[in-house]
């Protein structure tokens, strides 16, 4: 009864999440590798110090990875606590979101990804804040200047914007132009701020060349990577049914639940959008996508009262998991 135990609101629970990050990550940790970063991606404006100041130590590469999805998994539960979307609460959804990331290992070690999406959570705990309120104008400028701070530290993560112009309208009790302004207003303000310090180091052409090659050059780590498309076809599964549940229960949950899984449909969205328009996304982009995908799968395991379905399929996630972590000695001999 492993899923009946971790869906539970105890805060036993939170010692799961460091719990299942080092139980995943521990391949990679005992066989560290550097990220083999494509043209330009290491060198985005606010990661390329990091990575400086981290160095070319594959351990640390690895442990700093995982200690920042331990963060990240605490993040997704605060937004949840906050907002309570999920209306029986449960420490489930920073665990099991751990757990899906646990499963693209080619990705256990520092990426600027995992920065841009603690922004990213961020700004989506803001902007569900501004529900039901009149003239949220400080949130909405948040919103957008968190989002442009990911997009320092992962440019690929503009594909976002839209999603959170969108959402505004979706979240908004009076939807006015100044809400929309603000909001590009605030995502606008980071790129100011580096562009200003792009003139004053007289490097305005060598960050044009970082930033447009991190959207131009055509990375695919899909290609020929089974393993890593078999567990996506998993994880579609898990979605389309995480999908099917959501829409059967969607007249009986509360408005602001309804929109704040609307919101998550979008990030969503996008997210699959920047697969297919941006040739520079790749496996990196699933962390980012694999947030509303937690939510999505984590209300149908909370609600389900199905508990045999409920256990085997959780079992079956999780034993996909695992699988990846040994796919190499199993296909390799």
């Amino acid at each position: 009864m492993i899923l009946k135990r971790i869906k539970t609101n105890s805060g036993v629970n939170l010692f799961l999440i460091p719990v299942a990050a080092l139980v995943f990550w521990m391949k990679n940790l005992l066989h560290p590798t550097v990220y083999n970063y494509s043209v330009c991606e290491s060198q985005n404006l606010l990661f390329s110090p990091l990575l400086r100041l981290i160095g070319n130590h594959p351990f640390v590469h690895v442990a700093v990875s995982m200690l920042l999805v331990v963060g990240l998994g605490f993040l997704m539960q605060l937004v949840n606590d906050r907002y309570s979307f999920i209306r029986i609460r449960s420490k489930l959804p920073s665990i099991l979101f751990v757990i899906i990331l646990g499963g693209f290992v080619n990705i256990h070690t520092l990426h600027p990804v995992y920065f841009g999406a603690i922004f990213v959570l961020f700004a989506i705990n803001r902007l569900f804040g501004m529900f039901e309120k009149s003239r949220p104008y400080s949130v909405v400028f948040d919103v957008g200047f968190l989002t442009g701070v990911a997009s320092l530290f992962c440019f690929n993560l503009v594909i976002l914007f839209p999603a959170f112009l969108i959402s505004i309208a979706v979240l908004s009790r009076e939807k006015k132009w100044r809400e929309f302004v603000i909001l590009f207003l605030g995502f606008l303000l980071p790129f100011v701020f580096a562009l200003s310090y792009a003139v004053l180091s007289n490097n305005v052409q060598e960050i044009y060349e970082v930033y447009k090659s991190n959207i131009t050059t055509p990375v695919d780590h899909f290609r020929n990577n089974y393993v890593l498309q078999g567990y996506l076809a998993v994880l579609i599964l898990f979605t389309i049914i995480g999908s099917l549940d959501i829409l059967k229960q969607y007249d009986k949950k509360k408005i602001s639940s309804r929109k704040y899984f609307t919101v998550f449909f979008w990030v969503f969205i996008f997210s699959l959008i920047s697969y297919i328009f941006i040739p520079a996304v790749s496996q990196e982009m699933l962390v980012i996508t694999a947030i509303p995908v937690t939510f999505l799968i984590a209300n149908f395991f909370v609600f389900t009262k199905k508990k045999f379905w409920g256990e085997f399929l959780f079992a079956l996630l999780l034993l996909s998991v695992i699988l990846v972590q040994f796919a190499e000695f199993i296909f390799n001999g």
